[in-house]
């Protein structure tokens, strides 16, 4: 499981792991397949908008809502995710998204 990592960040609400079709591929936590999904949607606005900019490949996402702070990471067709309860630190959280980020990048397509 990639994702073990993630269940030891204080405050962790979900973590994922989901391609561009908004399919999870992995899930830790409460309500993992609606942020893969949403995720994977955000991801393609987001591309869209930096693309029209000329501002290059969205590599980072990060928001902050009244309950929540959801960090993103992407890793070639993937994108990892954690939602962490507002008020803990999302540090552990970022840090662990890079860690799993950098040991898909030399994966071949598909075997995620």
């Amino acid at each position: 499981m990639r994702l073990e990592a993630l269940k030891s960040v204080p405050g962790l609400v979900a973590g994922v792991l989901v391609g561009e079709d908004g399919l999870p591929l992995e899930t830790v936590g409460e309500g993992g397949e609606a942020l893969a999904a949403e995720l994977a949607s955000l991801r393609g606005t987001v591309s869209r908008i930096s693309t029209r900019m000329g501002a290059g490949r969205v590599t980072r996402l990060s928001f902050t809502s009244e309950r929540m702070e959801v960090v993103a990471i992407a890793s070639g067709d993937y994108v990892l995710g954690a939602a962490v309860m507002r008020g803990h630190d999302t540090r552990a959280a970022q840090q662990a998204l890079a860690r799993l980020a950098l040991e898909m990048v030399d994966m071949p397509a598909g075997e995620s």
